[in-house]
């Protein structure tokens, strides 16, 4: 009978440990948090800088298709999780490095939910990108909840200087794609690449298409 119960503790606290171990791994892998109202002022705008890359080419994933967010000090880092200011308008650039293609469904191709219903791409205003055409899309930016739909123009595939990991830098082929919107109230909202870009995966919409830090994130709106 002792023996037993010994032998029922000593499985209780390897699972136990198992269980610690692995909060612990998720923890570390967990990707930072990048506080945009720090310090913010009521009335002024906060600046979000995005990067979308084909291939991160670090990490656990280094084949894995990605964006990365600048931090206030400039510094690229790898996630895709932010605190911004409640009810203020966000201004979001992002320099886009990936190839891509035709849309599979060309309503992701309009430009939904920013101040004026437009993005600027290159410098200039648009509504609406005809993946059909020219290189087609990389990849959107998408909040649905707040009914945000932003597509991505991509590079061309025979371009000769695309980048091969990240961070990238402007020497490299590239587009940049601007537009702004207004934050809501305060909790947590999802945002996600809906463009299967899961190179690998059933349909491309596995791997990177959902895990955190890699297409997909969460905007937390505080107050």
């Amino acid at each position: 009978m002792g023996k037993r119960i010994a032998a029922v503790a000593v499985l209780f606290c390897i699972a136990v440990g198992l269980v610690v171990f692995t909060a612990m791994d998720y923890l570390r892998s967990n990707p930072p948090t990048l506080n945009l109202a720090a310090g913010h002022r009521p009335g002024q705008p906060v600046d979000l800088t995005l990067q979308t890359v084909g291939t991160i080419g670090f990490g656990t994933h280094p084949s894995w298709v990605s964006y990365l967010t600048r931090s206030p000090d400039g510094k690229w880092v790898h996630t895709t999780l932010w605190d911004v200011p409640a009810h203020t308008l966000v201004h979001v650039t992002i320099f886009q490095y990936d190839t891509g293609g035709p849309l599979r469904n060309q309503f992701l191709g309009h430009v939904l939910g920013t101040v004026g219903g437009t993005m600027t791409l290159n410098g200039k205003t648009v509504s609406l990108i005809d993946s059909n055409a020219g290189n087609g899309v990389a990849h959107t930016f998408t909040i649905p909840t707040l009914g945000i739909d932003v597509p991505l123009a991509a590079n061309s595939s025979t371009s000769k200087n695309l980048c091969g990991a990240a961070p990238c830098t402007p020497n490299y082929v590239h587009n940049v794609i601007t537009f702004s919107f207004m934050s809501p109230g305060v909790g947590q909202y999802p945002w996600q690449c809906f463009l299967p870009c899961g190179l690998g995966y059933l349909y491309g919409n596995g791997g990177p298409m959902q895990s955190i830090g890699y297409m997909d994130g969460f905007m937390k709106v505080v107050s």
